[in-house]
């Protein structure tokens, strides 16, 4: 079964036992479970349901792998011949997961 849900600002197209990165859940473990009620559309062929804006019922389960840090950015600014440069650096917090059931 397909579904596309919403999380955290961001849409995804899934299926069952896809992995994806997103931004970290807040106050969750590497091996929890979470529940997305944000599910747009979901099911196959002639059973395929869009929701205006949401399915009322439908729910994705994933499991979280594992809570981790992107990749550093750096961010560096500089005005000519003023001396004015500022050099800062992010990582992202992320969370890896994976979709166990899609229910509709």
């Amino acid at each position: 079964m397909k579904a596309t849900i919403k999380t955290q600002g961001q849409q995804f197209a899934v299926t069952e036992g896809d992995i994806l990165i997103v931004n970290r859940y807040p106050n969750t473990e590497a091996g929890g479970t979470i529940e997305i009620t944000d599910v747009l559309s979901a099911g196959e062929g002639a059973a395929f349901k869009v929701g205006t804006p949401i399915l009322s019922g439908a729910k994705v389960t994933a499991k979280i792998l594992e809570n981790k840090r992107g990749d550093k950015v750096i961010v560096f600014k500089k005005k000519k011949r003023k001396g004015y440069e500022r050099k800062r650096g992010h990582r992202q917090e992320l969370s890896v997961i994976k979709i166990e059931s899609i229910s509709a």
